[in-house]
C-alpha cells in the first residue's frame, strides 16, 4: 500500500500575471507538472509526488487557477480553456524550465490536451488520466448514454444556484464520488477534511465551476475545428470502473495523437485512479519519463 510522505515537499506561488497559483514542489532533475481535475487540489497527487521524485525528477504540481490557495479571478470568461492552458506554459517557464513532463487527471487533463496543442513547445511528453482526448469527448456527448453520465455538467450552466446547493449540503456531491466511487480507504476521512477545507476557501466553488461555464460558452462545432494533432508521446491511463465517462471514450484517434504510445486500463480502478491504484500509477508514470530523460532531459 502506498504511504504518504510529505517531509520534502516545498510550498510556493508562481505568480503569472493574470493568475497566481500556489503549488507544491519536491525533487530535482527534469520538470514533472501534475494537474489536477474537478473537485480536487495539488493534494491529488499526494502519493505520486514523492514516487516520481526519488525517481529523480522535479515535481511541481499546482493548485490550479481558481482551486484552494490559487487566486480566484473573478468572472466566467476567466476560466476559459485557452487561458487555463496558458497558465500551464507560463507556469513551466516560471519555473525555470523550457519544457516539462505532463501528468494530468480530469479536468487537469483536458487543460493538458489543450496545453499540448497550442503550446507543443513545452510539453516534453503527455500521461493522461480518465480524461478523454477533447474529439472524443464532444462525439461522446452526442450519445444518450455519455450525456447522462454527464449531467452535471449541464446542471452546473446555471448561475449562482449549484454552488449554493453544493455548500448547503455539506459538501455532500462533492463527497460522493469519493466516498462512494473510489476503492473501500482510498480517501481517508482525514483526507475528505483536507478538501472540505479547499473547497470552503472564498469564493472556490464559484470557480471551481466556473471551469464548466466557460467550456460551454463554445459551440461544439467550433471546439472540434480548433482542434490540432498532439505530438508530444503519450500515454493514458484508464480507470475503467469510471462512472462519469465511457471506457469508449479512453483511446484517442491515431490522426489526433499519433505519438500516442499507449493505453493502460485498469479494470478495478475508477475515475479516481491515482488513488485508487497509486503505486500502479505512480511505476507508469516513471516507466514512461525514465527512459525519455536518459535520452533527452527536460530543459
Amino acid at each position: 500500500m502506498a504511504t504518504l510522505n510529505t517531509s520534502g515537499l516545498r510550498d510556493g506561488y508562481a505568480d503569472l500575471g493574470e493568475a497566481r497559483l500556489h503549488y507544491v514542489e519536491a525533487g530535482e532533475g527534469p520538470l514533472v507538472v501534475l494537474l489536477h481535475g474537478f473537485p480536487e487540489f495539488w493534494f491529488s497527487w499526494r502519493f505520486q509526488i514523492p514516487a516520481l521524485a526519488a525517481a529523480g525528477f522535479r515535481v511541481v504540481a499546482p493548485d490550479m487557477r481558481g482551486y484552494n490557495l490559487s487566486s480566484r479571478p473573478v468572472g466566467v470568461a476567466a476560466y476559459d480553456p485557452d487561458r487555463l492552458a496558458a497558465d500551464v506554459r507560463d507556469l513551466i517557464r516560471e519555473r525555470g524550465a523550457d519544457r516539462a513532463f505532463l501528468v494530468a487527471h480530469d479536468w487537469g487533463a483536458g487543460v493538458a490536451w489543450l496545453t499540448a496543442m497550442n503550446y507543443p513547445e513545452v510539453v516534453e511528453r503527455l500521461a493522461i488520466l480518465n480524461a478523454p482526448h477533447p474529439r472524443r469527448l464532444l462525439h461522446g456527448l452526442r450519445r444518450p448514454r455519455q450525456l447522462a453520465k454527464s449531467w452535471y455538467m449541464l446542471f452546473f450552466q446555471l448561475p449562482w444556484l449549484p454552488e449554493r446547493l453544493v455548500r448547503a449540503s455539506g459538501w455532500r456531491s462533492f463527497r460522493y464520488g469519493f466516498e462512494h466511487d473510489a476503492r473501500p480507504g482510498a480517501f481517508t476521512p482525514q483526507d475528505l477534511g483536507r478538501y472540505v477545507e479547499a473547497w470552503s476557501q472564498p469564493g472556490a466553488a464559484t470557480a471551481m465551476i466556473n471551469y464548466y461555464r466557460a467550456a460551454f460558452r463554445q459551440t461544439p462545432r467550433r471546439a472540434e475545428a480548433r482542434i490540432r494533432p498532439i505530438h508530444a508521446p503519450t500515454l493514458v491511463i484508464w480507470g475503467e470502473r469510471d462512472r462519469y465517462l465511457g471506457a469508449e471514450l479512453a483511446e484517442p484517434e491515431r490522426a489526433d495523437v499519433p505519438n500516442l504510445e499507449r493505453v493502460v486500463r485498469l479494470p478495478d480502478a475508477s475515475h479516481w485512479v491515482q488513488h485508487d491504484e497509486p503505486e500502479r500509477v505512480g511505476q507508469l508514470l516513471v516507466e514512461f519519463f525514465t527512459g525519455a530523460a536518459e535520452r533527452e532531459p527536460a530543459a
